[in-house]
Formats: structure tokens, C-alpha cells, sequence
């Protein structure tokens, strides 16, 4: 873009001659492609049916009929760095992305803000006269930083996108999502019971925001990065939809991928020659400190369960089944709406899964992954009690690990796992009708996610930016394969690639990998030096099943000797395998900090997960000063999570309540006696943790209610989270509950009437409520 002014200036404008050149918007060449990325979520690639699974995804298929499929492409096996991977071209440790953006720490590699001398694609297109739209999962902004307090470095608008809808984290409710448009947060524009799904909501919403711009300007190409919360966890949709997949699923996870191995061969998706793994390839291997392969890692046989067992494990495959096939259906009506309005035979899609089929449900499946991140398995008995709700609205359910194994056939392990194809062979197609004339083949190069966005700068005829906003640029490490798009016997150049996720270690070279042995965080072995490495020639060995590391170890010593030196290049270390504790216990950066009291007030937006207070695992106390004007008084004053987990504080029937909400499966109530007076009060909460339950890391502890100081009503023995609400939903707001609804004692969003509430005051200091009240109450006779 001329920046120089080469104009020629006088006394009088008509002797003078304009230079637009330093001031026009830039513009693109005539004819330049629209870029569409599709990046769905935890999809193995043996899930669709166009890569030989058996969950029918006719627009995907759509568009893998007019492109070509990419039988070895990998990911990173997680999400947030695949996402940075994807986006700027580089390894995700490059960009500071070794992990996702909850769980980051203070390391060149794991920090978690992609630096601007990486630039995104949609900041060097926005350069270049295109139109730049995120729809849906962002991630890629630190969870502290996520706040409506916070800096926007690294939110999309910051980064290149000129709009924004969507969710800031790494998954959401899909029947009550925590939507940001741009740069501030809105509600859903309708309920469950309404219709609304996410999913056709982002779908709507991608559609208009192109419209908006090809109506004005026709010839202007956009850049569209679209990203549904599908099939991440939790796995929500109509029953209708989980309906059609009645009985799919019935011959269990063992005997699927027997039938989609044969199908992915035919597709020439896999070698003819490749074996299946076995569903627990490391069952014998032990810790440091003899502790076992963890059991949140390990499948259950089929013919194991029994008759109840195999009917809820079907059922949840069936819901994701139809998660996937109504998001694919939304997918399809903006492939409608590019088709008529004449935009998609000129637009390169590239779609891609971030990562493998999600072992996050454990051996039994669970009604509430949250409890994967609370340390917890879930068990049959309690998802049975919701079975005939799965996927709907008072769920938050993800499958059993054998089915992670199933829709990762041939492959090992499953997301988290980047030692293994589970968790970094993925799904990926490309189509571009004006400009790739393969249609309906495989390709069978081996890509990484690291190499998509320059095939793409290479497709567009653009040259890697030396400088994106005036900031010099570091080089790409991705390789660019558009020769392979073109020819299938061509070479990319590519000979090596790195991976390092969670404690998982692997390195690709020429054909060969080598991996090292050892448990995804959660794990918490560490003890990294003791590892046993295995070393396989997967160019012919897909599925990882015969290790030659005893016949070939000078190969595996030049690989582990490679993975170090790339590591070094690309800031691999340190490694991390914490468990949830200890990830959730490191100090960071928050601006809330970790205070002993918060105030909230009324009238203002809710604030999440990072910014607000984090009570679970203590003793706190919530105190609103409130006046009551009428005896029929109601509403909620002050929430924190949603219906799989939080807690409330509000007045019903005239009396105060508190309700906490242990994981969905028990609401623990108490209920003040009497009617509140009318008047000003102190209402308020205080929860006294007393210990555990039996021993377990489960927190438990006395709730009582307080009016003015004075003890109305207790209920022992309450139950709560150990770490945390969730991945989402764990917010708080303020005289009325935004979202789900925290307790089936009322309907959000319950708002606060016939009275007002001034504050509302959580202390975590530990001290009783009463020295809490006191306190507050000095303060409140002082205003």
C-alpha cells in the first residue's frame, strides 16, 4: 500500500493534483477468491460419513464432491493451539499457544497471546481489501483477559476481525450460550423452548454478516472464520435429531471401527494395509511412582456392560451424532445462500476438526463434563436418571472414552494426545471450484495445521507479509502444499514436524515418528526423563501398532535427539502434565486478583469465568444490601454458574433462598421460615466448609441464611465443587439470572422486583458471616 504522498500541492486546490494512494481503503485484485474457514471441533476422523464414518453430513460431503480431502493431516490435539496454528501459520508454541487459554502460564511457549510480530490471516487480508468475520469459538484470548475490564489486545476485533459473534472460551452452552457481539456481551435472541440452538444462531449470523457487505460491495471479498461450538462438549440438539440415529450405534464401539476401517480404505483415506490399535494400548503401563494408566484414560470392553450400560453409551453416541448432522445442516443453508448469490464456486473452504474425538467423558460417558474438570468420573447410575434428557437442555453430556476411540479409527488415544494419530490425525478438506480442479480425491501428503494458512496465502498469489501493521513479521514455519493440491504425486518440501501437548511428546520426519510413552494432563506424573520412547515408520504404520524402537534405535535416538532441537527453535519447554489442581493453583496475571472481597451491583453486565470471584473449594459468604417494598417481594439478587453447577441466592414466595447446585444432580436448598419485612435489610449466605465427604476431594460444609445478622434457617452437609464450574457458565450477575437457570425452583431470568438491591457483597476471607455483616453493616449505616 504507497504510503508517500506523490501528489502535487499549490496555493489554489484546482492547480494542485490529488494522490489517493496513502489514504484509500485497500483494495483487492479483481476476482480475488472469498476464504472460508470451517474449523469444527473434537471430530475424529473416522466420525463423517465422506471419511468413511457413519454420522451423515451432507454438506460436508458437498463440499469434499467439489475438493479434495487430506488424509494425513494433523492438528496439535487441542484446541486453542490449533486454532493459533491454524491462523498465523506457525507452531503453536511459536505464537505462545502450547496450551489452551484457560490453563496458561507465564512461558515464551504457554503464555497464551499470540504476539503481533505473528499476525493472523485476518490481519494481513484486512491489508489487502478483504472483509474479516469470526463467528463463533474464539479461544484465543486469556481467560483473565476475557473480562469487560480487561484489554482488548487479543480479542477479535484487536486481531484483525472487523466483527465478531460468538463465544470468548473454549466451549459453551449451546441452548444458553455466553454470546459476545464484537466486543461486549448479549443474550441469545431466543430460548430452547423457542427453537434456538447455537448452531443455527452462528449460522444465521455468518450469513448476514456477508450480506451486509456484498450488498454494498458486490466484487469486495470477505474472509470468514467460522468455528461452531460442534462437536465440543456439551453435546446438545433437538431429539429429533438424536432420534435418527436410533440404533446406529448398537454394536458398540469395538465392532464400529471394524466397520469403518473397511469403509476408510475403500475411500482411500488409510492404507490398504492398515491394522487396528487396540482400544487400551497402554492399560500395563505404570507411573514413577507405580501408579496405574489413569482410569479417565481408559475404554471399557463392550461386551463388558451391561444390557443398561450399552443402552446409555448408544444413546450418547446417538445425540452426538445429531449434534453433528443439525450443525452440518445450519453449515449447509450458507453454502445455499453462497450458491445463489453466485460466491461459491469463488470461495476457498478449507474445513478442518481442531483436534481428535474427545476422551473428556471417561470410561462411563458423563451428563456433566464439568466433572472431568473437578477430577471426577462419572458414573452410569447417575446419567441414567437423565437419559431420556440427553442432549437437551438440563444436560451438559459428552460419550464414554470408547467412542472417542471408535470416531478415531484406526488411530490411538484422542485428543490431548499429540504422541498419537487419535489425537492429531484429524478431518480437513479443501475446495476451491474456480481454482482447484481436483474434485472428490484424497490427498495423501502429510500436512499439518501450522501448513494451511500458507497454501492459502500461496493460493490467493499473496507473498508472506515482511511487516502487518507496520510491525515486522517472524517467518512462517508452515510449508505451503498447494503443488500437492494440483498434482498428488507432487512434494511439498515438508520434512519434520513437532508436537508437544499436555505432556504428550511426539516428532514426524520423513515418514518416521517417534513418541514418547506417558499420560495427558490431567495426569500429574511428570518424572518426563523416565519415559520410554516408541518409534514407528508411519508412512506405512498408520495406526501406530508396531513399535521398531528396539530395531531401529539409532533412528529413535536421531528423532529424540530432532525433538529437542525443534523444541529448542520453537519453545517447546518447559512441559507440563499438572493436574487440575495444580493448573487451576498457579498464580497469573488477573486483574481481579484473588481479593478477599468482591462488590457487585445491579443494573450491569455479568461477569465471567476469570474476572469474577472463585469460591468453590472454601468458606464464603454473600451478603446484598437490599430494601424491601412489597410483601410480594421476588427474584434472584445474586448468582454464580448455571444449571450444571453453581449456586444462587434469591427470594420466592416472599422468603429468602439458597440454592447450590452440585454438578446438575442435586440441588441443596434451605429456605428461610418466614417472609421478609419490609424495609432495609442485610440478606445474605454464609457457607462454612467443615471438610470432605468420606475422604474424597469433594468440599462439604454448613449453609445458613442470615436476615440482619441474625441466623434464620441452616442446611448441613452441603456439597460443592472442588475447582471449578466449568470450562463455561460460571459466571456471576446481579438481581436476575442471564442464562440457565442455576436451580429448577424458578425460570430465569427471574428477575429482582418489589424491592432494589444496592450491592451485593461475596467475601472469601474466610471470615464468619457475622464479622462479615458487621462489617458491611458499619459501612452501609456510614452511606
Amino acid at each position: 500500500m504507497t504510503t508517500e504522498f506523490n501528489g502535487k500541492i499549490e496555493l489554489d486546490i484546482r492547480d494542485s493534483e490529488a494522490d489517493w494512494g496513502p489514504y484509500a481503503a485497500p483494495t483487492a485484485p479483481d476476482n480475488a477468491p472469498n476464504v472460508l474457514y470451517l474449523v469444527w471441533d473434537d471430530i475424529g476422523i473416522a466420525t463423517w460419513d465422506c471419511f468413511g464414518g457413519l454420522v451423515s453430513m451432507p454438506a460436508m460431503s458437498r463440499v469434499a464432491e467439489r475438493g479434495v480431502r487430506l488424509s494425513q493431516f494433523h492438528t496439535t490435539a487441542l484446541c486453542s493451539p490449533t486454532r493459533a496454528s491454524l491462523l498465523t501459520g506457525r507452531n503453536s508454541t511459536t505464537v505462545g499457544m502450547a496450551t489452551v487459554e484457560e490453563f496458561t502460564d507465564g512461558f515464551p511457549g504457554i503464555n497464551g497471546r499470540i504476539p503481533d510480530d505473528t499476525a493472523l490471516i485476518s490481519e494481513v487480508l484486512a491489508e489487502r481489501g478483504y472483509n474479516t468475520y469470526c463467528v463463533g469459538k474464539w479461544h484465543l484470548t486469556p481467560i483473565e483477559e476475557s473480562s469487560l475490564a480487561a484489554t482488548r489486545r487479543h480479542w477479535p476485533l484487536s486481531r484483525g476481525f472487523e466483527r465478531f459473534y460468538g463465544f470468548m472460551g473454549g466451549e459453551t452452552d449451546q441452548w444458553y450460550p455466553e454470546l459476545m457481539y464484537d466486543s461486549h456481551p448479549v443474550e441469545a435472541p431466543a430460548t430452547p423452548e423457542e427453537g434456538y440452538h447455537l448452531s443455527k444462531d452462528l449460522a444465521d449470523k455468518t450469513i448476514e454478516f456477508i450480506r451486509d457487505s456484498t450488498m454494498i460491495a458486490p466484487d469486495k471479498p470477505w474472509f470468514t472464520y467460522l468455528c461452531p461450538g460442534a462437536g465440543h462438549a456439551p453435546h446438545h440438539v433437538f431429539s429429533e435429531w438424536a432420534d435418527r440415529y436410533s440404533g446406529t450405534f448398537d454394536m458398540g464401539y469395538e465392532r464400529y471401527r471394524e466397520i469403518v476401517l473397511e469403509n476408510q480404505k475403500k475411500l482411500g483415506i488409510v492404507p490398504p494395509e492398515t491394522e487396528l490399535s487396540a482400544v487400551n494400548p497402554y492399560n500395563d503401563v505404570t507411573g514413577p511412582d507405580g501408579q496405574p494408566w489413569p482410569e479417565g484414560d481408559t475404554v471399557r470392553p463392550w461386551e463388558s456392560l451391561s444390557d443398561e450400560e450399552k443402552r446409555l453409551f448408544s444413546r450418547m453416541a446417538e445425540v452426538f451424532a445429531g449434534f453433528l448432522s443439525y450443525t452440518d445442516a445450519q453449515i449447509g443453508r450458507i453454502l445455499d445462500y453462497l450458491d445463489e448469490s453466485g460466491q461459491l464456486d469463488n470461495t476457498i473452504i478449507v474445513v478442518i476438526s481442531d483436534n481428535g474425538a474427545s476422551g473428556e467423558g471417561g470410561p462411563n460417558g458423563s451428563v456433566n463434563e464439568g466433572k472431568f474438570f473437578n477430577g471426577y468420573i462419572d458414573t452410569v447410575g447417575e446419567s441414567m436418571r437423565f437419559f431420556d434428557e440427553l442432549g437437551g437442555p438440563t444436560t451438559y453430556g459428552h460419550y464414554p472414552i470408547g467412542w472417542a476411540m471408535a470416531f478415531n479409527t484406526p488411530y490411538k488415544l484422542y485428543k490431548r494426545y499429540a504422541s498419537h494419530e487419535g489425537g492429531i490425525a484429524d478431518t480437513a478438506i479443501i475446495s476451491w471450484p474456480n481454482g482447484i480442479a481436483a474434485h472428490g480425491e484424497v490427498r495423501d501428503n502429510y500436512v499439518n495445521v501450522s501448513d494451511i494458512t500458507p497454501t492459502i496465502y500461496e493460493l490467493l498469489g499473496i507473498d508472506v507479509p515482511e511487516t502487518v501493521k507496520g510491525i515486522a513479521q517472524k517467518p512462517l514455519d508452515g510449508v505451503s502444499f498447494k503443488a500437492a493440491l494440483e498434482d498428488s504425486t507432487a512434494q511439498t518440501g515438508k520434512e519434520t514436524q513437532f508436537y508437544t501437548m499436555l505432556g504428550t511428546r511426539g516428532i514426524w520426519h520423513k515418514g518416521w515418528f517417534a513418541s514418547a510413552v506417558h499420560p495427558a494432563s490431567p495426569s500429574g506424573w511428570s518424572h518426563f526423563e523416565a519415559d520410554r520412547w516408541e518409534l514407528y515408520h508411519i508412512e506405512n504404520d498408520r495406526s501406530q501398532c508396531h513399535d521398531l524402537a528396539a530395531e531401529h534405535p539409532e533412528k529413535l535416538a536421531e528423532l529424540q535427539k530432532l525433538w529437542f532441537s525443534e523444541a529448542e527453535k520453537y519453545n517447546g519447554l518447559p512441559l507440563s502434565d499438572l493436574n487440575v489442581g495444580e493448573m487451576l493453583g498457579r498464580w497469573r496475571p488477573t486483574l481481579a486478583g484473588d481479593r478477599p472481597r468482591y462488590i457487585y451491583y445491579p443494573n450491569t453486565a455479568p461477569v465471567g469465568m476469570g474476572a469474577c470471584v472463585n469460591i468453590v473449594g472454601r468458606s464464603f459468604s454473600v451478603l446484598a444490601e437490599v430494601n424491601v417494598s412489597s410483601p410480594d417481594v421476588r427474584g434472584v439478587m445474586f448468582k454464580q454458574g448455571a444449571g450444571h453447577g453453581g449456586y444462587v441466592l434469591f427470594v420466592d414466595d416472599g422468603r429468602l433462598q439458597f440454592v447450590y447446585n452440585f454438578f446438575g444432580e442435586d440441588e441443596q436448598r434451605v429456605i428461610a421460615p418466614d417472609p421478609l419485612p419490609l424495609g432495609d435489610h442485610i440478606l445474605g449466605v454464609g457457607y462454612a466448609r467443615t471438610g470432605t465427604v468420606d475422604g474424597s476431594h469433594t468440599p462439604v460444609g454448613d449453609a445458613t441464611l442470615y436476615v440482619d445478622g441474625a441466623a434464620v434457617a441452616t442446611l448441613a452437609g452441603v456439597k460443592a465443587h472442588p475447582f471449578t464450574f466449568g470450562l463455561a457458565g460460571g459466571g456471576v450477575s446481579v438481581g436476575r439470572n442471564l442464562g440457565q437457570a442455576v436451580s429448577a425452583a424458578y425460570q430465569a431470568p427471574f428477575s429482582f422486583t418489589g424491592g432494589t438491591i444496592a450491592q451485593v457483597v461475596v467475601d472469601v476471607s474466610g471470615a464468619p458471616y457475622v464479622d462479615a455483616e458487621r462489617e458491611l453493616a458499619a459501612a452501609f449505616a456510614r452511606d
